[in-house]
């Protein structure tokens, strides 16, 4: 029987019977497999995420009662059972359904996230907002145990807990643990009585009863309930910031999981569920190799992922990585800092050969960056590998931490610029504007693969604080020499190509990182001049000057906002030198970016071959000719 086919939302799922629930997550779990292998995104944390969602939409009144999930990685089944199963061959594209939870896509989608850790904080309060207004209603936070390191998270606890009357449920998914013997008839039997209304009234009634009685006496009966459940349960830390805890259960068992989250709804103040769940769960090849199959592309599920043919070109994150092991030869100081992002970020041959000297702090990039400060003062050389988006949550740090102390600590900036199918919440688009006003900073944009390693080097050489941005995926294909880790000179850019235009007809254009090659396209086009600028901070200001007396016009390009970007800071040095003249600030966009391939997104901002053409043309109508061999923008594009 199509169960899948007859759910249409929540309402049509809780009109199935309990003993059908099971069929209906083996069809979905089917359904999620041969999506995601036509479409890419994420798999294995959706594969074990399966049972939990069709439990919680079924014993919860969604969306009436809140759903909050954390991160959104695990999201799929959420998406296919609240009325987007027809639209789930659109994921992750342009115009489709995003691969996320957002609010603007679902009324069951009741907090767009993206980064981890903010589910509780948010469920709270949706908690006590829905107390505050005089509404009936349950609020879940469902969090993974990678997300529970996040220091977010337990300062939001830390304030639930001293709100006793907040209708709240946490769902801890544990799928780092494996299912084991405790974790079965037993400990389902234990689930079961410690969410029940008579352990919850027994233990209520006793309370009242010992409160009468000395304080010794209320404090011992307290700890002997507390070590009693330790016996069964790891909960007491949960117990401490006052939530009643409840498991581990079996986040697979359909049996297990419903009589205990009906029993759980009908309690009132902060609770947990501790659930153990399996990464790529019902998918063999997923559940032996869960990262490989994190977040894989478009694969044959009978099959499983093949490795390319053809070797592809290494991706800057395996630049970096070559680099970190090369310098660590080289450098007993250098320590390696990642805030859990080990394979992204390129860090696992440094974490084989280096384990003394490599940190995965967990999600946590607050402490990443003060950590990466307190080795610094101590004479190492700390290097903190970390997302473009994910560093905007240890901006405080960067400031107070890094650059106000002048500590060498470098920044490895992945995912910096257009990232694609992951959409607004990882695009990498601040990072230029956030630390190129901060004091003391050397900030740098490599055009390629071999310009990244140079810099590299040359941000690990420094006595302060530096970082390069690089963006996701390959590069152009340039050779890395991997016998070299000399330094580049510092604020000197690079003049690539000279226009041979007379006077009055002459454009530059100033590039940071690798749109480079696409100016220089544009370039050929429109006889422009490019300069590959190579540092945002501090700029050459003597190639500036010489571009600006040499040229008509100048035009900056980039792969981060407009708004205080590179462009800018090119502008504001300009006008420090007195010098006037006309400039086209070319960037991302004062717009949240859609989700897509990026080099649909690219060709969609203009940051394309064509699209600087048109722009140029567009902006200086009078000092570019119009050349019919000019690479020109598709129509639907």
């Amino acid at each position: 029987m199509d169960l899948l086919g007859r759910i249409q939302d929540p309402h049509d799922l809780r009109r199935l019977k309990a003993e059908q629930l099971p069929q209906l997550a083996q069809q979905l779990r089917q359904f999620i497999l041969d999506t995601v292998s036509r479409t890419g995104g994420h798999l294995s944390s959706n594969l074990g995420t399966v049972e939990l969602t069709v439990a919680l939409h079924y014993v919860f009144d969604t969306p009436h009662d809140r759903l909050v999930w954390d991160v959104g990685h695990q999201t799929y089944a959420h998406k296919i059972l609240t009325g987007r199963r027809e639209r789930m061959g659109s994921l992750r594209q342009y115009g489709g359904i995003s691969g996320f939870p957002r609010r603007e896509e679902s009324p069951y989608d009741t907090f767009g996230t993206a980064h981890s850790s903010t589910s509780i904080s948010a469920a709270l309060g949706m908690a006590l907002a829905a107390q505050a207004k005089g509404e009936r209603r349950k609020v879940v936070a469902v969090i993974g145990d990678g997300a529970m390191t996040g220091g977010m998270a337990f300062e939001a606890m830390n304030n639930a807990g001293v709100h006793p009357e907040a209708d709240l449920l946490v769902v801890l998914n544990d799928n780092d643990m494996s299912i084991s013997a405790p974790v079965g008839a037993l400990n389902r039997y234990l689930a079961r009585l410690l969410s029940g209304r008579f352990y919850a009234s027994a233990r209520d009634a006793a309370k009242q009863v010992l409160k009468a009685a000395p304080p010794p006496l209320f404090e011992l009966a307290r700890r002997i309930e507390e070590h009693a459940k330790g016996l069964v349960a790891p909960g007491t830390l949960f117990e401490e910031f006052g939530f009643d805890y409840v498991g581990p259960i079996d986040g697979h068992d359909l049996h297990a999981l419903i009589p205990t989250l009906e029993n759980l709804r009908e309690r009132t103040g902060p609770r947990l569920l501790h659930v153990v769940t399996k990464k790529g769960y019902g998918y063999k090849l997923a559940e032996a190799d869960p990262i490989t199959y994190h977040g894989p592309g478009r694969f044959n599920p009978a099959e499983g992922i093949k490795p390319p043919a053809v070797a592809p070109k290494p991706t800057y994150a395996q630049v970096f990585g070559q680099w970190l092991c090369d310098m660590a030869r080289q450098d007993e100081r250098l320590t390696a800092i990642t805030p859990a992002m080990c394979e992204g970020s390129g860090l696992v041959e440094f974490a084989k050969l280096f384990p003394r000297r490599y940190h995965d702090v967990g999600i946590a990039e607050q402490h990443a960056v003060t950590f990466a400060a307190g080795l610094a003062c101590e004479g190492m050389k700390p290097v903190v590998a970390i997302y473009s988006t994910f560093l905007q949550r240890a901006y405080d740090q960067v400031i107070h931490d890094v650059a106000i102390q002048n500590l060498p600590v470098l920044f490895a900036i992945d995912r910096a610029g257009v990232v694609g199918a992951d959409g607004a919440t990882h695009t990498g688009a601040f990072d230029i504007a956030a630390l190129r006003c901060l004091p003391n900073f050397t900030l740098m944009a490599p055009a390629d693969e071999m310009e990244c390693r140079q810099m590299l080097s040359t941000g690990f050489s420094l006595d302060g604080p530096a970082a390069v941005r690089y963006p996701r995926g390959a590069g152009i294909g340039v050779r890395v020499d991997r016998s070299s880790l000399e330094a580049l000179p510092v604020g000197v850019a690079s003049l690539r190509r000279e226009s041979r235009a007379a006077t009055g007809r002459r454009i530059a254009i100033l590039s940071f990182g690798p749109v480079l090659y696409a100016a220089l396209q544009a370039a050929q086009t429109l006889d422009a001049t490019v300069v590959n600028m190579r540092f945002i901070k501090p700029l050459d200001l003597d190639m500036l000057r010489r571009m600006a007396l040499s040229h008509d016009a100048l035009v900056t390009v980039e792969e981060g906002t407009v708004l205080g970007g590179a462009g800018s800071a090119c502008m504001e040095a300009l006008q420090s030198l007195g010098m006037q003249i006309p400039v086209l600030n070319l960037g991302l966009p004062d717009a949240w970016l859609e989700h897509g391939d990026p080099a649909q997104i690219t060709a969609q901002l203009g940051l394309d071959a064509a699209g600087l053409l048109d722009s140029i043309r567009t902006r200086f109508p009078g000092l570019v000719g119009d050349h019919p061999d000019a690479p020109r923008r598709a129509a639907n594009a």
